[in-house]
């Protein structure tokens, strides 16, 4: 097998998720939370597709692809909802945000 050891993929993975987790849990921009999950989500990718190759298996690939997917509906989701909010002047603060309440 050629290429980085599965522990290099993880130390990234790791490192990216992190970087995720401190964007959503510091950020208060609706958008910057959006992509700070997105790179969570990768992270999750780059570690399944890392185990994947060092199982030698495909099946973490194939699940890596439809975790894609997901997140791109989850982003279009997303989007759609900031962008109704912000024509509507309502403030895109994820702290004031309560009408989603039940």
């Amino acid at each position: 097998m050629m290429g980085p050891d599965v522990s290099w993929y993880i130390v990234l993975s790791g490192f990216l998720f992190t970087t995720g987790a401190l964007g959503v849990l510091l950020r208060r921009s609706p958008l910057i939370v959006l992509l700070s999950l997105e790179i969570m989500l990768n992270s999750a990718n780059l570690a399944l597709i890392g185990f994947a190759r060092h199982l030698g298996e495909h099946d973490g690939q194939i699940f890596a692809l439809a975790v894609m997917a997901i997140a791109a509906s989850e982003v279009v989701v997303g989007l759609g909802l900031i962008v109704a909010m912000n024509r509507s002047n309502v403030e895109l603060d994820v702290d004031k945000l309560t009408t989603l309440r039940g």
